[in-house]
């Protein structure tokens, strides 16, 4: 945007200190009057605004600003779309970069993984921080220094040939599209929360304010939408933190009481493994899943039986003249019941699995503080269920960190800064934004748990909080309530939460104004947004100015890449919208399957071409088909949604107990091992390659032979 750009004529430090000036009035201002907006919202609500007006509020308010900046942004210079003239400066690209990885898995999926799995869900903070730490040491600094638009760019002028550059737009669109699917299934979740539309269109809705940015101005406005989404998130995520740290324990600072809620949590939860109501629900789903159990030993004769008694049911109901709602009841059940014996075996096999996941105590989940399931010093069957669980814990944080380090809409923001140092520096301030998030999702996690195990748990049906009838209607699978043991009191193996609606349901579960719901919708659709915008982006550009314009028509004007980037990033967008309206699957499966493929196709390759320069490029394409191939065919062969796609009907085989969101683990070190070897029976790559590769290891190089490889690198 026009406000946001320096003078393409203004140079030096003169001109990028004005401009940096200009950027912290124009953002001070804006979270100034962001913040005084909600203060408005918050006094109307007093005065009676419906919570309908204030949702869509929010959601105008949000989309029509990142619209505002997207159209300012608006562009058609090659550098400014594809890495924003290369003048972002590091903190404002830190903030940037924060909110390209504050996906909805953070913002809405981070807590809610902890809350239901507690130790186990800290692989995902360990693993994404500690990939930002391999970021700074061996990445973006180097990739900055060869100075390309994308990732598969660096591979084809690193590797020489097409080959290699193909294979890297193959594997940065599978990646970034499962990642962007991910997104726009939050955009719909959050859209609707905010609006009470249906899901399909609250999809679309938050479509346009993902198109409006990206199509217009490309990186350029992707860059200046992305710190005013982050300074939106990061409100957002705080206030319902303070507050119910505030109500818990008169602590402002609820982080540093962590423990302390840690240790009433993992009291209470003793309290309940032993409460009889608590049993009683047990119970019921080991019946549940009991008669399941026999149902399936015969499933021909036990589907005919449940077909008749429905049938006889709304026959005696219309016979007697009951009430409509009773026969509409009866009819929804009959039309529940499977409609061949295959159907039925699949129905009552997933039932029967959540049955038994749900008839343990705590509702299924492990206790908070333990850290991984089974027993190290307990028989046989405990001692291989802990040391399965310690694997797969510390493959998921493998896998995180490796493709972290490794994912292309991440690592492109690193070209848009004015140099190699504000390159490194912005990896500093993009951890800082990061953690302010990673540090505070552990504490609301434990305090949400807190709350429902103390004030929800043990409340009457019929006085149940607004929000849980509210949530049920948004979506049965992410809340649910049924009175098992038909006490008329809720217990917690009564009450499902799935982990996607924790943080957006932490203000109401918390007490707070529904202005600060809307809020913390109104922060994960930023967080949503913002990464789905760089995701389109990528791969917009990697069909565009990759596919298109390094190997189909070299001499295609700036104008036609441009064009073509936009009218395959609506494309792209649709295509992904239509998938995400299939719910295929969680989100943070979605996104941790996208950090394997990235893990498994790219760091191999980035790593040995920067620092081997003996790696060659037909030994790169093979490392690169190799890990993604073995990575992709794990997770159709162990993923139940990915299974069903793809028609897998063989037993499930785990190798080593590994699950599938952390694939990545057998494609990487098979990456790097084939690269290696192939490179070491391969002719090396030519003089001005290795000559590149030493000048950006090797960037102290004096006199002549600095000269020299400079000029091969630009």
């Amino acid at each position: 945007m026009a406000m946001l750009s320096p003078s393409t004529n203004a140079t030096g430090t003169a001109a990028n200190a004005a401009f940096r000036k200009q950027l912290n009035k124009v953002y001070a201002f804006y979270t100034g009057g962001f913040i005084a907006f909600v203060i408005v919202l918050a006094i109307l609500e007093q005065f009676g605004l419906k919570r309908e007006w204030i949702g869509f509020i929010f959601l105008l308010a949000t989309i029509g600003l990142y619209a505002g900046i997207g159209i300012m942004s608006r562009t058609t210079d090659a550098a400014e779309y594809y890495v924003a003239g290369r003048r972002v400066p590091a903190v404002y690209n830190g903030m940037a970069t924060g909110a390209d990885w504050m996906s909805a898995a953070s913002f809405i999926g981070m807590a809610g993984t902890l809350y239901l799995t507690g130790y186990s869900g800290l692989a995902f903070i360990m693993g994404w921080t500690g990939g930002y730490c391999l970021v700074a040491l061996f990445l973006a600094p180097y990739l900055r220094k060869f100075g390309q638009f994308t990732i598969p760019d660096f591979l084809g002028e690193r590797y020489g040939g097409n080959l290699p550059r193909f294979i890297g737009i193959v594997a940065a669109i599978l990646c970034s599209f499962t990642y962007v699917v991910a997104q726009i299934y939050g955009v719909g979740i959050i859209t609707t929360r905010l609006t009470g539309v249906a899901f399909e269109i609250g999809i679309f809705l938050g479509l346009g304010g993902i198109l409006v940015c990206s199509f217009l101005g490309g990186m350029r406005a992707v860059t200046w939408t992305q710190v005013a989404q982050y300074i939106i998130l990061i409100i957002a995520y705080m206030i319902p933190v303070i507050w119910l740290g505030m109500k818990q324990s008169n602590v402002p600072v609820p982080q540093v009481v962590y423990g302390y809620k840690l240790e009433q949590v993992t009291a209470r939860e003793a309290v309940l493994m032993k409460d009889p109501k608590e049993l009683e629900v047990i119970k019921v789903y080991s019946d549940r899943a009991a008669a399941l159990g026999e149902k399936l030993k015969d499933p021909k004769t036990a589907l005919a039986a449940d077909r008749a008694a429905a049938e006889k049911k709304v026959a005696d109901l219309k016979a007697n003249n009951a009430l409509a709602s009773q026969l509409t009841a009866a009819e929804k059940e009959l039309a529940a019941v499977p409609k061949d014996e295959a159907a039925a075996r699949k129905t009552w096999t997933a039932a029967k699995t959540a049955a038994e996941n749900r008839a343990k105590p705590l509702g299924g989940m492990p206790r908070h503080a333990q850290q991984f399931a089974g027993d190290p010093n307990g028989d046989p069957k405990a001692k291989d269920a802990f040391d399965t669980s310690r694997r797969n814990f510390l493959a998921l944080i493998f896998c995180l960190m490796v493709g972290t380090a490794a994912l292309p809409h991440i690592l492109m923001r690193y070209y848009t800064t004015p140099s190699v140092k504000e390159a490194r520096d912005s990896v500093t301030w993009s951890l800082f934004f990061i953690f302010l998030l990673y540090f505070t999702a552990p504490t609301l996690a434990v305090l949400v748990k807190y709350e429902v195990f103390n004030v929800l748990v043990g409340t009457p049906f019929d006085k149940l909080p607004a929000w849980i009838a509210s949530w049920q209607r948004v979506d049965p699978t992410l809340l649910n309530v049924v009175d098992l043991n038909k006490d008329g009191i809720l217990q917690i193996g009564e009450i499902t939460i799935g982990g996607d609606i924790v943080v957006l349901a932490t203000p109401e579960i918390g007490g707070l104004p529904y202005v600060i719901s809307g809020l913390v919708a109104a922060g994960g659709l930023a967080a949503a947004l913002s990464t789905a915008d760089g995701l389109l982006l990528t791969i917009a550009n990697a069909l565009s100015h990759d596919l298109y314009y390094k190997m189909i028509d070299p001499n295609a004007s700036t104008a036609r890449r441009v064009t073509l980037s936009k009218m395959l990033l609506l494309v792209v967008a649709l295509a992904a919208a239509a998938v995400a309206a299939q719910k295929p699957a969680d989100i943070l499966f979605l996104v941790s399957a996208a950090f394997s493929f990235a893990a498994a196709s790219f760091f191999p390759a980035l790593v040995l071409g920067i620092f081997w320069k003996r790696a060659t490029g037909i030994a790169a394409s093979l490392g690169m088909m190799a890990g993604l191939g073995v990575t992709l065919y794990y997770m159709v062969m162990t993923q139940p949604w990915l299974r069903g796609v793809f028609g897998v009907t063989s037993p499930i085989e785990l190798w080593w107990g590994i699950q599938p969101i952390s694939a990545g683990v057998f494609g990487v070190p098979l990456g790097f091992a084939v690269i290696i070897l192939v490179s070491l029976v391969t002719p090396a790559p030519n003089a001005r390659i290795q000559d590149l590769v030493e000048h950006v290891r090797y960037p102290s190089l004096k006199g002549t032979a600095k000269s020299k490889i400079h000029g091969l690198a630009t």
